[in-house]
């Protein structure tokens, strides 16, 4: 496994330990790579002293990085509403690319999403319109913009506007808008989605969601049109489901075997194939992840899409909870290691001794129940690093076996010890000039402030 060296520099941008004035020191300089090390920007609970400098930053660069922190405040991240660049206003208008799946990015206030959708350039407006991190009083608000893509999204949130709204924008002059409304009102009126099947851009979203007449229905079967969307419908009649249930298409099986009303004798007894490895993200039940019926439906059901759609709960009982947790099924570890707070400690290990070095295995090991005490006496000698660096986690591992540690022959492991404060001053400071350690020593909150400052002075970053 190759690892990922940077230098102590980036290290100390994230230290959390790291004084004011050397940060404010360090956000001030100018010039990217060695000189701006983006974690600086994205720090949570910068002071205000901090966010001054970085609005007032020369380098656009450096406040796209504020703009797209998943740590900022959004009070702060506002203030560059106003900034002169506008790729700067476009990260701030769509906000954090990533997070964490088991945290929410607060959304921008209305007032400032307002300013941003009228800004003077298209694509800062796109970026506000595309942002995943809206909330909800500006997404209804945008039912009566001037702007047909502001209605358009407007509309895919169809089932929480006002009715007026709703009548209005089925009536709308732009056509794509019109369109976007009359997907969201299919749902419950047939006429609506008859006039849609006849598009072929729209056919396949009406017939997985939309109210059908049997005919248009009927239709669809005897042309093999959209057979797997039309396998979801929820108004299909019995018949036709039957029908489609012994369908010569996998994919269409499949859909039929996850509909919502069938019992589970019948769901089971339909000739389907679940991939090992699909996640599963059934609608109806992504739809019911805080409905306790809807989840127990789910996470008893045999079939394994409905159990890995459930694990994607946050919600589950203690006794769905432990239920999933005995599954015996790789994907639904996983996603309760995301999801689930309690999760329990067997399942976060089985996905860590299986995943290591994966993202699954990284949200494992960083999920609050992730076991810690007694690490070091099971894992300090373990033949595989992997295994070893747990010991680092152990409240009750020695600064002599930390040390040890950081010697290993397994670089991920020496990382963890070099960023470990039980670490022995003399081999941190060691650490920071040895390549592969330098941002793990950086980051160690037990660094001197002298050696913090000796790393700013050797990478040039002016006092």
């Amino acid at each position: 496994m190759v690892a990922f060296h940077s230098s102590a520099l980036d290290g100390v941008a994230r230290n959390p330990a790291l004084p004011t004035p050397l940060l404010l020191r360090l956000l001030a300089c100018e010039g990217g790579g060695e000189g701006r090390p983006r974690q600086a920007f994205r720090r949570a609970g910068l002071p205000g002293a901090a966010v001054a400098v970085i609005l007032a930053h020369p380098d656009p660069g450096a406040r796209i990085e504020f703009a797209i922190s998943a740590r900022a405040e959004p009070s702060q991240r506002a203030r560059l509403v106003d900034d002169p660049s506008p790729k700067a206003r476009g990260a701030l208008a769509y906000g954090p690319e990533w997070r964490d799946p088991r945290t929410t990015v607060a959304p921008l206030p209305d007032d400032v999403c307002a300013r941003l959708l009228d800004d003077s350039v298209p694509s800062v407006r796109a970026a506000l319109l595309d942002s995943p991190h809206l909330g909800p009083s500006f997404v209804v608000s945008l039912a009566t913009h001037r702007d047909p893509a502001a209605r358009r999204r407007a509309a895919r949130a169809w089932e929480t506007l006002p009715t007026g709204d709703r009548a209005a924008l089925l009536a709308d002059p732009d056509p794509e808008v019109r369109q976007a409304a009359a997907l969201g009102e299919c749902r419950r009126d047939a006429r609506v989605t008859a006039e849609l099947l006849r598009d072929p851009k729209s056919a396949a979203e009406a017939l997985r969601h939309g109210i059908l007449h049997r005919a248009d229905a009927e239709r669809c079967l005897a042309g093999r049109t959209h057979l797997a969307a039309l396998a979801e419908n929820p108004s299909l009649p019995h018949d036709l489901v039957e029908r489609l249930a012994v369908d010569p298409d996998e994919d269409v099986r499949l859909a039929v075997s996850l509909r919502p009303e069938l019992d589970e004798k019948r769901r089971m007894s339909i000739h389907f194939t679940a991939d090992a490895h699909t996640r599963g993200d059934v609608q109806w039940v992504r739809d019911g992840l805080a409905d306790p019926e809807v989840l127990r439906r789910a996470a008893t059901s045999a079939h394994p899409l409905l159990r890995r759609t459930a694990a994607q709960s946050p919600h589950l009982p203690p006794d769905l909870l432990d239920l999933l947790a005995r599954a015996e099924d790789q994907v639904v570890d996983n996603l309760l290691g995301v999801y689930h707070p309690d999760t329990p400690e067997e399942v976060l290990m089985r996905v860590y001794a299986r995943l290591g070095g994966t993202f699954s295995a990284w949200m494992a090991e960083t999920h609050p129940r992730f076991p810690r005490e007694g690490l070091a006496a099971r894992y300090a000698d373990h033949p595989d690093g992997n295994y070893r660096r747990l010991a680092v986690r152990d409240p009750a591992a020695t600064p002599q076996l930390i040390e040890r540690l950081s010697h290993d022959p397994e670089v991920w492991t020496r990382q963890a010890a070099a960023e470990d404060p039980r670490l022995p001053l003399h081999r941190l400071r060691e650490a920071l000039h040895v390549p592969e350690l330098a941002s793990s020593a950086g980051a160690n909150p037990a660094l001197p402030e002298d050696e913090m400052t000796a790393v700013l002075e050797r990478a040039g970053i002016p006092a």
